[in-house]
């Protein structure tokens, strides 16, 4: 067996223990490479169709092009999507123009991804995060437990030995499952080269620059960049020794900055 296959059957594996296991589960999509590759990997779990809802929280300051392949694919797909917005915030003009990082992405994204869980009674979330995205991030476990108020403590994460682990969710607990722990950037870029998976416009060159990690427009830079096909970038992983998220103003913040927002119940 190829190690993407490899890959890809730990990650359908870990998607179909969480099935399982829980009750109340959905998967959450932001549109772009990992998460789409999540949505993809769970269509596969369950032969083409994914049988719980699937989670975009909008911050209303996407860019475009990811409001457009959100609608076109959840049609394609026949997704279950559950647009969550924190219309709170936003009435009271919450924004990265008025407001610090910290401020803005816990109101417009770790608010309302705890009122969606609230309000379908969530016991397990399915995420698209990878171990080497951020130094935070790669503390987590595949099946990593937050209190019920979605609350993070990063030095009490269960021990993941081999192929075992502590998957199940304890009455004052919720589960967030990371089937794509084990990838990397490339990882991914190859993955969906092989399956042919749709991918983002964002993602390919235009005008001399593309983006490498997509999110709010009003926190994403693009970077210097030719590539124009799913091929090309991953000739340019290969090479590259610029960080995936230079661009994402969450990075440019120091890490007690994302550890803290992480520890609130942020993605």
């Amino acid at each position: 067996m190829d190690s993407l296959s490899k890959l890809e059957n730990e990650s359908i594996y870990i998607i179909r223990e969480s099935f399982s296991l829980h009750s109340n589960l959905a998967v959450l999509w932001s549109m772009g490479k990992d998460s789409t590759v999540l949505l993809w990997l769970c269509r596969k779990a369950f032969f083409g169709h994914i049988p719980f809802p699937v989670i975009h929280i909008d911050t209303s300051y996407k860019f475009d092009e990811i409001y457009r392949f959100r609608d076109h694919l959840t049609k394609e797909w026949k997704l279950n999507l559950i647009i969550q917005r924190n219309e709170k915030a936003l009435a009271e003009n919450m924004g990265p123009a008025r407001f610090d990082t910290l401020a803005c992405c816990h109101a417009l994204k770790t608010a309302a991804l705890k009122e969606a869980i609230k309000n379908l009674k969530l016991d397990a979330l399915l995420l698209g995060i990878r171990r080497d995205e951020h130094s935070i991030r790669s503390k987590e476990r595949y099946f990593s437990p937050r209190d019920l108020d979605s609350h993070w403590n990063y030095r009490d994460q269960p021990p993941e030995l081999w192929d075992l682990y502590e998957s199940s969710a304890t009455d004052d607990t919720h589960v967030r499952v990371h089937p794509l722990l084990h990838m990397n950037e490339v990882d991914i870029w190859r993955y969906i080269q092989r399956e042919n998976i749709p991918t983002n416009p964002l993602y390919f060159a235009q005008g001399g620059q593309r983006f490498r990690s997509i999110g709010c427009k009003t926190c994403c830079k693009a970077v210097p960049s030719e590539v124009a096909s799913v091929e090309e970038i991953v000739n340019e992983l290969e090479t590259s020794r610029v960080a995936e998220r230079t661009g994402r103003a969450q990075d440019k913040e120091d890490e007690y900055t994302m550890q803290r927002l992480r520890s609130l119940g942020y993605m």
